[in-house]
């Protein structure tokens, strides 16, 4: 079961590699974010993917995280 607070860890301090991308399991967008992070473009939607998750109420990051892994 994926948590909402080490999510958004993730993505604030290595959001710009998408290992919070990696962690939820949407890998393809974590290859995405390590294939452009010498940008710095990933670092800022990871920014924005940090206020997300930490504003984002708990029932709804476990509906849309945690329901599709079937535990």
């Amino acid at each position: 079961m994926k948590s909402k607070f080490t999510t958004a860890m993730f993505a604030l301090f290595l959001g710009g590699l998408g290992i919070h991308r990696f962690y939820l399991g949407q890998n393809g967008k974590g290859i995405l974010y390590l294939i452009f992070f010498w940008t710095f473009i990933p670092a800022l939607i990871a920014l924005f993917d940090f206020f997300v998750f930490i504003f984002m109420s708990d029932d709804r990051f476990n509906y849309k995280y945690n329901l599709k892994t079937g535990f």
